[in-house]
């Protein structure tokens, strides 16, 4: 199986520091700060890089899933909102919101909720970040009208 890798690089102390962080495969390179971490500076943050590996992992899991059970969706779209707080310790990653829009014809919204709820729980991030408490889903079917 393959093996998927990132590095990141800091400089500086916590508060006035900065760094970069790079994807193995080139496709992402970004500056990070305490201010685009824990505030609203520009740049990423490793928790924004987690909601994007969750929205990503979520939605192709979902879009899998429904396949096999034989509604193959026109489209699945995730938002993933990681949220951190404030703890006695630190910080802490305390929820993750998942907020699903899927196009898929030919499936009853029972199913499909069946289907959304199991995929929040087996795909491959989700099982990744188990130690999340709160980890929320909101899933809307849209289906073509006659």
């Amino acid at each position: 199986m393959p093996q998927r890798t990132a590095e990141a690089s800091w400089k500086g102390d916590l508060r006035s520091g900065a760094g970069n962080m790079v994807l193995g495969s080139g496709a992402f390179h970004g500056t990070y700060s305490f201010e685009s971490r824990f505030g609203d500076a520009a740049g990423t943050n490793p928790e924004e890089l987690i909601a994007a590996a969750h929205a990503g992992c979520y939605s192709m899991a979902t879009a899998s899933a429904l396949s096999r059970a034989g509604h193959i969706p026109q489209r699945v779209t995730t938002k993933a909102t990681v949220h951190i707080d404030k703890v006695e310790s630190g910080f802490k990653i305390q929820r993750i919101d998942l907020d699903m829009d899927a196009e898929v014809d030919g499936i009853d919204e029972d199913a499909f909720m069946k289907v959304a709820e199991e995929t929040k729980k087996t795909c491959i991030v989700s099982q990744a970040l188990a130690a999340v408490p709160d980890i929320r889903l909101k899933a809307r079917l849209r289906q073509k009208t006659a």
